[in-house]
């Protein structure tokens, strides 16, 4: 292990970041390792929907506080974010002080990564800070341990994921999807659901130049292969799917391992007439409209060519 030799950098005296979330655009599941995680292959875009972290370092210091603005997150070794941290001091041999504010506008376990988005920022921050940084391979491979997800967050463009997650190939060439978002009030476990999962796939079947051919209609492409099972405990999931799919999206689908749903629509105006209509008629339901991100923009003018507020 390379040796660090110091702690940090001089550093701003606050960080404020915004973690995107995520959906799947596929996820197909193609075998349970030896290690308990599947192999799959799986779409995955940002999207314009994000927590904002607000950090502070201390090199004097050795301790980790995360104070969280929403009910039931936790902020101890449970929550990724602590966990991202440990693993990047554990690494580097060079512990500092950390305080985090997270503020959550991505709900939780909800199939939309943003654990995992808050946890490749943080990341990001302490290596920008460090005197002596990690490489990017290095990074990548410290983010493996803490999630199957978390590589792609410090990639933050739309990607190929194989392996459990950790093997990532950039896709260019994407245009940005409008969708409407959809979130029972329903709890799936992760781990429930790929344990539920009968492995008969063989292999993937979806191709990057399927997309590619016709990229403005990604609707043939929407796969899930934890989908069947997540709905037969909660079959308000394809309940919500007919519903965005009767208000005009051209195909929905289970993001993740759920209960989050999208709706892919041909145009901003009617994702946000529809984001409306759920609000409206579906309180209990929370929904928000949101577009993909490409890599090709920064948080700021995504939100300022869409006009997707962040609050």
């Amino acid at each position: 292990m390379k040796m660090r030799t110091e702690r940090a950098r001089d550093v701003p005296a606050l960080q404020v970041v915004h973690t995107p979330a995520k959906i799947n655009l596929w996820l197909e599941v193609l075998a349970k390792r030896p290690d308990g995680y599947h192999d799959l292959s799986s779409l995955m875009l940002p999207v314009a929907l994000y927590d904002t972290l607000e950090v502070q370092i201390d090199p004097g210091d050795t301790q980790t506080r995360l104070e969280v603005n929403m009910p039931g997150v936790p902020t101890d070794e449970r929550n990724l974010v602590w966990r991202a941290a440990q693993a990047y001091f554990q690494r580097t041999s060079r512990p500092v002080g950390l305080r985090v504010r997270l503020t959550k506008r991505i709900p939780w376990a909800a199939g939309l990564g943003g654990g995992s988005s808050d946890a490749a920022a943080i990341l990001s921050v302490l290596n920008q800070c460090a005197l002596d940084p990690l490489s990017p391979e290095e990074l990548l491979g410290v983010a493996a341990t803490v999630g199957a997800d978390v590589p792609f967050f410090l990639l933050r463009r739309p990607a190929l994921a194989t392996g459990i997650g950790e093997t990532l190939e950039p896709v260019d060439d994407l245009p940005s999807y409008p969708l409407v978002l959809i979130k029972p009030p329903v709890d799936v476990s992760t781990a429930w659901a790929y344990g539920r999962l009968k492995l008969t796939r063989g292999g993937s079947r979806i191709r990057i130049a399927t997309l590619l051919a016709c990229p403005r209609n990604p609707a043939p492409c929407l796969e899930n292969d934890l989908e069947k099972e997540v709905v037969s405990r909660h079959p308000v999931i394809e309940g919500i799917k007919r519903w965005l799919l009767q208000n005009g999206a051209v195909g929905a689908l289970m993001s993740g391992s759920g209960p989050t749903v999208f709706g892919v629509f041909e145009a901003w105006e009617q994702a946000q007439a529809v984001e409306s209509l759920a609000k409206r008629d579906r309180p209990e339901w929370w929904s928000a409209a949101v577009v993909t991100l490409t890599g090709r923009e920064g948080v700021e003018s995504a939100h300022e060519s869409w006009g997707v507020a962040k609050g």
